[in-house]
């Protein structure tokens, strides 16, 4: 059986890591290049929240008995397959599970871009992630 009170937690923490995140919006892709500081919170931040996701999912996962993922991106498409997620969630959490990879092990320079990019436009896949999980619990 889902531990629904611990999922709803960790659920909360999506929203405060979320309003961390939220100073930096607006941020140029010139000053976040400049300020290293800034570079760390929101590359953190982020891992975090992909950290959450992955977290979720894998104890409705576990809890749901269904087949054990391979990976964190997999945990997502598990979420996918038994219809807990849409098509398109799953492939924006799928990239951004394979991002956090990049975040943790540092493979590259992570480009000021991409990282601005994601705060001006993808944050918005956490609170859909949340929602969808709320849905999930409510219908189950």
């Amino acid at each position: 059986m889902v531990d629904k009170e611990l999922i709803l937690k960790k659920l909360s923490e999506i929203e405060e890591h979320l309003q961390e995140l939220e100073e930096f919006k607006d941020i140029s892709i010139d000053d976040y290049r400049k300020d290293w500081k800034i570079q760390r919170i929101v590359e953190r931040t982020l891992q975090i929240l992909i950290e959450i996701c992955i977290d979720v999912a894998n104890h409705i996962i576990s809890d749901e008995k269904w087949r054990i993922p391979s990976s964190y991106s997999e945990t997502f498409k598990i979420l996918y397959e038994n219809r807990v997620i849409d098509d398109e969630l799953f492939k924006n959490l799928e990239k951004m599970a394979k991002f956090r990879n990049i975040i943790v092990h540092n493979y590259d320079k992570i480009s000021p871009e991409v990282m601005v990019n994601i705060l001006k436009k993808d944050l918005i896949d956490f609170l859909r992630f949340k929602d969808s999980i709320i849905t999930w619990i409510h219908n189950k």
